[in-house]
């Protein structure tokens, strides 16, 4: 009912939304006899002000059409290269008709972004994905508004989650490819990297985990405590609402976007009160670039989707109430997850100094519970004066945390090149100067002897495009890792 209550004020508050904006701009069009009216300027913010407090968010593009490597501006096309129910696989794919650069992004690692699901979109990630393309080939995941899901699709629980990731992690090279998992994913990521290697999997080169719950208990926020002190049943029957008819998943049971949004301002009210105000002054003073700035925030920060009401429960119980990644009973469909299997992947966590969502040492955790890693191949960073967005996003990312995540996978990509170069050159020896076992001869038909010699010719290769190749090669050579 509480989502039916709200979509109806929503349609009703669409119509003055759009009456504001409109207003806004009669009281600032240099053309218009209203913006020279006294308080024009202090009119025109407020009505722009009331039109971003009432408008619908919607979920906004990523917009990267190019990127800089190796000191070349190259083409960026986004792709879809998966397509789930519940999750699209997109792909950032570089082009270039420079022979120098081309030949360097060949080169260069595979990255599989595994964005969270936990009310907002990918694009939150925009800067991540951005910094990432300089030294990268890059894949995100991008999940679907559970309310544009139909309910005939069927539910999605956090077993698929964690056989989504495995699915993307073999698609994008599987043993080849490096794996970064921002806040919520990291605890799913981990799961299926574990059962991986407890299957015998290659499992990915490096994971990176930045700001995640691991280990809730330690440090625990706002967020953990209402995890932690609610009971199931509570979340079950105060969040977990139906979606109305007017959308594709009407009768699908989520968790709504709007009450996480309402979380997300709840956490932080007096900041968000203070940003709302500095934005109706820069109007007034007509400071265009710091209005910007507030209005590109908060178009990402204001479009939130629905949660299928199954994981976002079992992401409760499992993550935040019962701990059962650390205390060593989780079951994925019927399997035990055990991350001291996990032996052939470098790990990397990150954490924010203020981070105000995941608590000091909940992602730090992960290598306790990876004893399979050696230490030298286990590392951890701590960014300095970042909170929570600034670990992935801004300035700290692109100066702090980017540059560690970036030679960090730079090493341990080098690392198994190099160790499979002595393998790869010894097989190449081997099918060179092993003998040919001459064939006994047969007698053939006249017919036979008859056949014309243009049938035994080959073709040519066909010449490849000039763009980067799709995932990492299979005979990997020895070379020098590439640092921006």
């Amino acid at each position: 009912m509480l989502y039916h209550l709200y979509e109806t004020q929503r349609a009703l508050m669409s119509p003055f939304s759009e009456f504001a904006s409109a207003s806004a701009k009669l009281y600032d069009h240099p053309l218009s006899p209203f913006a020279h009216t006294p308080w024009a300027q202090r009119v025109s913010a407020g009505f722009d002000l009331l039109h971003r407090l009432a408008k619908e968010y919607e979920k906004p593009a990523f917009g990267i059409t190019g990127a800089k490597v190796g000191g070349s501006t190259v083409a960026v096309q986004e792709q879809v290269a998966l397509n789930k129910p519940f999750c699209r696989l997109l792909r950032f794919k570089r082009f270039s008709d420079d022979p120098a650069t081309l030949a360097l992004m060949k080169t260069q690692p595979t990255v599989l972004v595994v964005a969270p699901l936990s009310g907002h979109h990918s694009t939150l990630l925009r800067d991540t994905v951005k910094s990432l393309l300089q030294d990268h080939k890059v894949f995100i995941t991008d999940w679907t508004d559970a309310r544009m899901v139909p309910a005939e699709v069927g539910p999605f629980h956090l077993d698929d989650y964690v056989a989504y990731v495995q699915e993307f992690i073999r698609h994008v090279g599987g043993g080849d490819a490096h794996v970064i998992s921002v806040c919520q994913p990291t605890v799913p990521v981990l799961a299926a990297v574990s059962l991986m290697a407890s299957r015998g999997e290659l499992t990915p080169r490096t994971m990176t985990m930045m700001g995640g719950p691991i280990d809730a208990r330690k440090s625990p926020t706002a967020v953990n405590n209402l995890a932690m002190n609610k009971s199931h049943s509570w979340f079950e029957n105060n969040v977990i609402f139906r979606v109305p008819q007017n959308f594709p998943g009407a009768g699908r049971r989520v968790y709504p976007g709007f009450l996480q949004h309402t979380g997300f301002v709840a956490m932080n009210p007096d900041r968000h009160l203070t940003s709302h105000y500095d934005y109706f002054l820069d109007l007034i003073r007509g400071d265009d670039d710091s209005a910007e700035g507030h209005r590109q925030f908060y178009d990402e920060y204001n479009a939130v989707l629905d949660m299928p009401a199954e994981y976002y429960l079992d992401t409760i119980k499992t993550v935040f109430q019962d701990f059962a990644l650390v205390n060593g009973n989780w079951f994925v469909a019927g399997e035990l997850v055990r991350p001291q299997d996990i032996t052939r992947t470098a790990l990397l966590t990150v954490e924010g100094e203020l981070d105000d969502i995941s608590g000091a040492g909940q992602t730090e955790a992960a290598h306790g519970l990876c004893t399979g890693i050696a230490k030298a191949r286990s590392l951890h960073y701590t960014a300095e004066g970042a909170g929570h967005y600034g670990i992935f996003s801004g300035r700290r990312w692109r100066e702090k945390v980017y540059p560690e995540v970036r030679d960090f996978i730079a090493r341990f990509n080098a690392a198994f090149e190099q160790a499979a170069a002595p393998a790869a050159a010894a097989l190449a020896v081997a099918t060179v100067t092993e003998p040919a076992v001459p064939a006994t001869p047969k007698p053939r038909a006249k017919a036979a002897a008859a056949q014309p010699a243009a049938a035994k010719r080959t073709r040519k290769p066909a010449a490849a495009p000039a763009a980067e190749p799709a995932t990492p090669a299979r005979a990997p050579r020895r070379r020098k890792a590439t640092t921006a």
